[in-house]
């Protein structure tokens, strides 16, 4: 009874370690995350491939100005010879506000994503007031 049960439990010790082997894997790098999706389907489009959007949450921002929060390539076969599709990229885009406030949902204002957005804002409010009074004193002269 013994050798029974030290030989079962060999046999299952031994079956798991292939099962452990082919669950990890090696995380690849995302080039398309943190990219608008209109970056992202440009960079694809250089690369001679095509994005799909995969999913998608929220709905206050356009598909162009939505962010890619991660990508993957298409994990699927296609035609008689099962060949693989190896030219499609699957997009996870996040269409939420850059900076949440009282009516839209968006980024925490404290998170890194919500202070990076409120200091481009703010760059960009002001390039735009220099450049209204350079236009200003264009007019005066």
């Amino acid at each position: 009874m013994r050798k029974l049960v030290g030989k079962v439990a060999t046999v299952i010790g031994v079956s798991a370690v292939p099962v452990g082997l082919l669950a990890s894997g090696v995380a690849a790098a995302d080039d398309y995350a943190g990219k608008t999706y209109a970056d992202a389907q440009s960079a694809l489009s250089a690369a001679g491939m095509k994005g799909v959007i995969a999913t998608r949450s929220g709905d206050t921002q356009p598909d162009d100005k939505c962010v890619v929060t991660s990508s993957e390539k298409a994990p699927w076969i296609k035609g008689d010879k099962f060949a693989k599709v190896s030219d499609t990229v699957l997009l996870n885009l996040n269409c939420s506000a850059t900076v949440a406030s009282a009516t839209q949902a968006g980024n925490s204002a404290a998170s890194p994503e919500g202070r990076a957005a409120i200091a481009a804002a703010q760059q960009q409010a002001a390039q735009d007031q220099a450049q209204a009074a350079a236009d200003q004193n264009n007019k005066k002269h």
